[in-house]
């Protein structure tokens, strides 16, 4: 087997993955379901859509690094570089999953609609931010490793 290809063999390592991605998606998707009304009821009213989720987007990308780092110091000390990976990207299935129920079954939108009815700017903006929750605990845990390093 590669280096940093993930091995879930055991069984219990893919119970690890599985907790600390829904540890991660739970804290980061939280964070977001407290900031959207915000952003929706004070922000939108004076500054328009578009740019309310850009002024939004830092605080979330903050707590992105903050989340993945703090778990993947408690969670992940004896991971491959590709468990973090997995464990990244399922949280990130289920962040566009939510979205998808939410933009559903709460807004009415058609499946196709939650994915393209964006912004081009705030839109492209969310997509690199989703990005970047699919890959943070992969990264964090590699700037973890090197300080960690002789």
């Amino acid at each position: 087997m590669k280096k940093g290809t993930p091995n879930f063999s055991s069984g219990s390592r893919l119970l690890e993955v599985l907790r600390f991605s829904a540890c991660y998606f739970g804290i980061v998707f939280g964070c977001g379901f407290v900031l959207g009304p915000v952003r929706v009821l004070l922000l939108e009213p004076h500054l328009g859509t578009r740019w309310a989720e850009l002024v939004e987007m830092p605080l979330m990308l903050t707590l992105i690094v903050l989340a993945a780092r703090w778990l993947t110091r408690r969670q992940t000390q004896h991971w491959t570089s590709g468990h973090r990976l997995a464990a990244g990207l399922l949280s990130m299935i289920a962040v566009l999953s939510a979205d998808t129920l939410v933009g559903t079954l709460l807004r009415g939108m058609s499946m196709a609609e939650v994915f393209t009815a964006r912004d081009p700017v705030s839109g492209t903006a969310y997509y690199l931010t989703v990005l970047m929750f699919g890959i943070a605990p992969w990264w964090t845990g590699r700037k973890l490793s090197s300080y960690r390093s002789p």
